[in-house]
């Protein structure tokens, strides 16, 4: 599914792109879906031709640039916020504990639906979650398949943090700023890529820049050849580093961020690492996830989709609205999008982030909405920590299971939380 290889995944998955983007993409996915089931390679080639050279649609309502001019103007409007350097360790902490318990929690059961999620979880006796999720055998009826990473993943069956992706992106990096200090470049971030990430345990959009360098393109054209999937929720992901190492400075930490995006992402993918980015480096400095969100939103060009998504989920917010509200309405407005996409990731990430009032609270409302529920979990614990320190993140989470995290990032796997904390902290009091 989603093979950067084949275009039978390629061609369908660039019409699903276009059409969700404001391209009257529909009758092309149709035929190439049709293309791609009779593996007709020829007409696949010819829709893609045929996709290459669509225009918008004139009353598309967004206006989505992803220029450096524009972006840095956002990054440079962003305030820096005060810090509170007697409480910086602890929230750096924070952060990266909540990211790796966070993620943790949701990765049995990434891709599930919201509908799933709540049959799984009353089976579990988790309803709503309170911890690492067993691995039920038999499945319950009406959940078809766990994530394959769920056998060492689930409650009892991992020493250490859990290898997942979202984890890597965060110490590649630390790394890439460790080598290359704020002066980081694009093709630095891609050499290093290609010297220390193993293609396979890439995904999506990144696979697709993976595969697009190594046949000798260049960024940004890696983000944008044959990567239906560049606006998905892969930047994003990857946006935290560049948070921690900018505590209270939202828009230095997006300018970094945008370096790292446009390898591999356009338009709501790239808002997304900025937002993530952003969110990450007010929470060290603000201890409010509503005064983070409300920073980290002015990153995000205001006429795009995914700003729009972050006024609406404000607004049920301060409407009164319940989260239960507020997840239907991700599921009624934004059920179109595949469930890797940004936006739809984003608001159930802001969902959490609004209506939880402990972090386990936070990431049981955020994982309940299914679809990337490890990816949410992680950024939803990391902010979350982030405002609130090392004892916001429960200790009997932590436990012994989140001192030592698995990693295919080459030199990395079975680094301590401790001493990536240590790491970020040099880093911060160098790049003042």
């Amino acid at each position: 599914m989603h093979n950067v290889l084949d275009l039978r995944d390629l061609v369908p998955d660039e019409a699903e792109q276009l059409l969700h983007s404001g391209y009257a993409a529909g009758a092309l996915q149709a035929e190439a879906r049709a293309a791609a089931a009779d593996s007709d390679l020829a007409r696949l080639e010819d829709v893609e031709r045929r996709l290459g050279v669509l225009e918008r649609d004139q009353d598309w309502p967004f206006d989505e640039p992803d220029d450096a001019d524009t972006l840095h103007g956002l990054a440079a409007a962003a305030p820096d916020l005060p810090v509170d350097e007697s409480r910086l360790d602890d929230r750096v902490r924070g952060a990266w504990l909540g990211r790796t318990v966070g993620n943790t929690l949701g990765k049995p059961v990434e891709g599930l639906t919201r509908s799933e999620l709540e049959v799984y979880l009353r089976a579990a006796g988790q309803w709503p979650q309170t911890g690492y999720l067993p691995l039920l055998d038999p499945l319950p009826a009406g959940v078809t398949a766990l994530h394959p990473s769920a056998p060492t993943a689930s409650a009892g069956r991992f020493v250490d943090v859990p290898r997942d992706d979202d984890i890597d992106w965060t110490i590649m990096g630390l790394h890439l700023l460790e080598t290359y200090g704020p002066g980081l470049t694009t093709e630095q971030i891609a050499a290093q890529w290609l010297d220390r990430v193993p293609f396979t345990q890439t995904y999506t959009a990144e696979r697709a820049a993976y595969r697009n360098l190594i046949h000798g393109l260049q960024p940004p054209a890696t983000a944008t050849y044959r990567n239906p999937y560049r606006e998905w929720i892969g930047a994003l992901i990857r946006g935290d580093a560049f948070g921690l190492v900018n505590p209270g400075r939202p828009g230095d930490a997006s300018r970094l961020a945008l370096v790292d995006a446009r390898l591999t992402h356009t338009a709501n993918g790239v808002y997304g690492e900025l937002w993530a980015a952003g969110l990450v480096s007010a929470a060290l400095a603000t201890g409010s996830v509503r005064d983070a969100l409300h920073a980290a939103k002015g990153l995000v060009p205001s006429r795009s989709r995914l700003f729009a998504t972050l006024e609406s989920v404000e607004q049920l917010y301060d409407s009164g609205a319940s989260h239960t509200d507020a997840l239907d309405w991700v599921d009624r407005e934004l059920g179109h999008l595949p469930w890797v996409h940004t936006i739809n990731n984003a608001a159930l990430i802001a969902i959490g982030l609004l209506w939880g009032e402990s972090y386990m609270d936070a990431l049981a409302i955020t994982i309940s909405g299914g679809r990337d529920t490890d990816s949410n979990g992680a950024t939803v614990g990391s902010v979350y920590g982030a405002a609130h320190g090392a004892s916001g993140v429960p200790e009997e989470l932590v436990g012994t299971t989140h001192v030592k995290v698995r990693s295919a990032v080459r030199d990395f796997d079975r680094i301590t939380v401790d001493e990536l904390v240590q790491r970020t902290l040099r880093l911060i009091a160098g790049f003042r």
